[in-house]
C-alpha cells in the first residue's frame, strides 16, 4: 500500500470524527485549544487502537481466507463507505449549548469516541489480509484523525453544521474507490 492510499484511508476513516467534532464545536460555549485538543486526541487514539485490533483479529483467520482476501477488503471498505454516506442523508441536529466540561467529559466523549472508529475496525481486518505494516499505518490514521477533528472543532465553532453531510459523503467515496482499487489490483485489471 502506497502513502497516498494511506492517506486516503486515513481521511475516510476520520470523516465520521471530523463530522462529530463540527458538532461538538457548535455545542461548545467557547471553543479553546485545549478542548479542540480534548475531541482530537479522545478520536485520535480510538481512530488507531481499532485498526490494531481489527489487524490481530484479521491476522488469525488470514490463512484461511487467503484466496479471497482482496474481495473482503473491497467488501469490508464498501459496505463501511456505502454506510457513512447512507448516514450522511440522515437530519440530526447537532445545535446545543452545552457547558464545555460537561460535554467533553469521559461519559460524553467515550461513546462518541468508540462509534465513530467501529469502521476502523474492519479496516484493520482487511490491513491483515493486505500485510501492511501495522503500527506505522493505525500511527498515521490515529494522527490524520487527531488533526482533522481538531480542526473540526474549531470550524463548527465557525460554520457550524454545514460541512457534516459533506465530510461523511466524501469519506464514504475514499473508502469505497479504496476497495475498488485493492480488488482491481489484486484481479490484475490495473497494476499496482
Amino acid at each position: 500500500m502506497t502513502f497516498f492510499e494511506l492517506l486516503l484511508i486515513a481521511i475516510g476513516l476520520s470523516m465520521d470524527a471530523f463530522a462529530v467534532a463540527i458538532c461538538k464545536g457548535l455545542s461548545l460555549k467557547k471553543v479553546t485549544w485545549k478542548d479542540a485538543l480534548t475531541v482530537g486526541l479522545y478520536f485520535g487514539i480510538f481512530q488507531a487502537a481499532m485498526p490494531l485490533a481489527g489487524f490481530l483479529i484479521g491476522s488469525a483467520f488470514a490463512g484461511i481466507i487467503d484466496k479471497w482476501d482482496h474481495w473482503v477488503a473491497f467488501t469490508l471498505l464498501a459496505v463501511i463507505g456505502i454506510k457513512m454516506i447512507i448516514e450522511s442523508k440522515k437530519r440530526g441536529s447537532c445545535r446545543s449549548s452545552e457547558d464545555n466540561s460537561q460535554s467533553l467529559s469521559f461519559k460524553q466523549m467515550l461513546p462518541l469516541a468508540i462509534g465513530t472508529s467501529i469502521d476502523a475496525l474492519a479496516v484493520g481486518v482487511s490491513f491483515a489480509l493486505l500485510s501492511i505494516k501495522i503500527l506505522p499505518a493505525v500511527s498515521f490514521i490515529g494522527a490524520v484523525t487527531l488533526i482533522l477533528s481538531f480542526a473540526g472543532v474549531y470550524a463548527g465553532s465557525i460554520f457550524g453544521c454545514r460541512f457534516k453531510s459533506g465530510a461523511e459523503i466524501t469519506g464514504g467515496i475514499i473508502l469505497i474507490l479504496t476497495g475498488l482499487k485493492i480488488l482491481l489490483s489484486h484481479l490484475g485489471i490495473i497494476p499496482f
